[in-house]
Parts: C-alpha cells; structure tokens; sequence
C-alpha cells in the first residue's frame, strides 16, 4: 500500500494552480529556504494531516525545492534528516550531470 497522501484533494482541485502561482509568485519564484529556483514546489508549512482547516490559507504556504520539501516533510513524518555530506553529494551530481548535447557539426569530423 502507497503512503497516504492527506493533500490529495487540495493539489487535484481546480483551485489549487491559481494559489500555487500566488504563492510563487509571492516568493519570487525561489525556494524560501536556499534561493533554488530551478524545480519548485509549493508547501504547507503546517500539513494538511494534521492542520486541514489551513490548507487553502496562502500564508500557509511556501515555495521549496524538491531537497528542500524532502528535508522538511523526513523530519515532520519522523525520519531523521539526510546526512550533510549525503546531501552535498547529491546537489554537487545533480548541478553537474546534464543531459550531453550533440554538436550537429561535429557529426562528420
């Protein structure tokens, strides 16, 4: 069985991309947490499980990127965060590994 996903009904609304673009927006289209502006993800500071009266209350939102929603949500389900250097590492491969473009013009050399 899947992990239980209490925002489902909130993310699957048609309310839902008008107020993630408002908090975007608010943020400046940055992770709140490091300034990442690359994939962003739009967060309930307190979740949805446990605070479902909040979950459309904009000042309850934040924009984070995946590693930083991934730190977030380990610690508030109880697991312990990644350890730094695991981290590091991650985002160092993550930055560098790019998918390879071909240069048409060196095709025939």
């Amino acid at each position: 069985m899947g992990v239980m996903r209490y925002s489902r009904h909130v993310l699957r609304s048609r309310r839902w991309p008008a107020l993630r673009q408002q908090a975007l927006r608010r943020d400046g289209f940055a992770c709140v947490e490091c300034g990442a502006r690359g994939r962003l993800e739009v967060d309930h500071i307190k979740p949805v499980r446990t605070h479902p009266h909040l979950a459309w209350e904009l000042d309850n939102l934040q924009t984070l990127c995946g590693p930083c929603h991934t730190r977030k949500t380990r610690i508030e389900i109880g697991l312990a965060p990644l350890n730094p250097r695991r981290e590091a590492w991650q985002s160092l491969v993550r930055e560098h590994l790019k998918p390879i473009e071909h240069d048409k013009g060196m095709e025939n050399a």
